[in-house]
């Protein structure tokens, strides 16, 4: 039972981490950036819902609402800002300037509120629940189900919407798509906007499990986000669902073993993996380009 019950638990770590690889995996599939500034974006969202729920005495949901779509705008600005002039500029240049952003959004939180962490208010009364023995929490199932509401809500805007149709079309060629009349630059920053606020709302939603938030908390699940990303597929949607959950779950794997010291070492373990066995991840494919 004990090893269900990290399961559980490793599921609802996971849905964060998926909808945090959400974000790098749909920036990635329309513009091949990886946004490192994305995990500030989801440090953002966080302290948005805090503030919300603290200050502004507002419930889970709309503390949510909020954060998604504050970080939506911070998305695009940092997109129009920072990563619109370097369009067809080096792949170097644009990741240099990505972790620049990522700095630049740290340190301006620090200049401004502090380093000092902050507790999350107690918002959603956690009651636990019996199932088979195993014991799982009412905000452990709360998160899972935001994160997969989400997650359906962003397949039905990429594959049933005409943004989401746009989006695909310059995933795929953005040559081609301006050619037919495609707006590239509101696509790709409506792409920016949408991973933005799945990333804020992954921030409200860690709060809410963990508790204690800090300016620099972005760092480390970014960074695992990202290999989650890359374990699915980088580009890929679902692969960055399926990518989140199965890190989620060898995390708490590592834990239960008594080896929780080494769970933020195992995500890097298997980024190394991947590179070196699958470098295109689960749902990827080997593609040949003819020169």
């Amino acid at each position: 039972m004990e090893w269900v019950q990290q399961l559980v638990n490793g599921i609802s770590l996971g849905s964060i981490y998926a909808l945090i690889a959400l974000g790098y995996t749909m920036v990635y599939g329309i513009i091949k950036l990886i946004n490192f500034a994305h995990g500030d974006v989801f440090m953002i969202g966080s302290f948005i819902g805090f503030y919300a729920i603290a200050k502004w005495e507002l419930g889970f949901f709309p503390a949510l609402l909020l954060a998604m779509v504050v970080c939506a705008i911070f998305g695009v600005l940092i997109e129009r800002i920072a990563y619109k002039r370097l369009r067809n500029a080096t792949r170097i240049a644009a990741l240099i300037t990505a972790i620049g952003v990522s700095l630049l959004i740290e340190y301006t939180t620090i200049y401004f509120r502090g380093a000092q962490p902050a507790a999350y208010p107690e918002v959603i009364t956690n009651k636990s629940f019996d199932v088979f023995g195993v014991q799982i929490g009412s905000t452990s199932i709360l998160i899972l189900s935001v994160a997969i509401v989400l997650m359906i809500l962003l397949q039905f805007i990429v594959h049933k919407t005409k943004i989401g149709k746009a989006m695909r079309a310059v995933s795929h060629d953005a040559d081609a798509a301006r050619l037919m009349g495609i707006n590239v630059d509101n696509t790709i920053s409506a792409t920016f906007a949408i991973g933005s606020a799945l990333a804020g709302a992954a921030g409200v939603i860690f709060g809410v499990y963990y508790t204690k938030i800090d300016p620099l908390m972005g760092v480390i699940p970014g960074v695992k986000a990202f290999i989650a990303a890359v374990l699915g597929g980088i580009g890929i949607i679902p692969g960055a669902m399926v990518g989140g959950m199965l890190l989620g779950v060898v995390e708490s794997l590592v834990s239960a073993l008594g080896f929780s010291l080494w769970r933020d070492a195992a995500a890097f373990v298997i980024l190394i993996l991947i590179l070196i066995f699958r470098p295109s991840g689960i749902f990827g494919k080997n593609a040949r380009e003819k020169v």
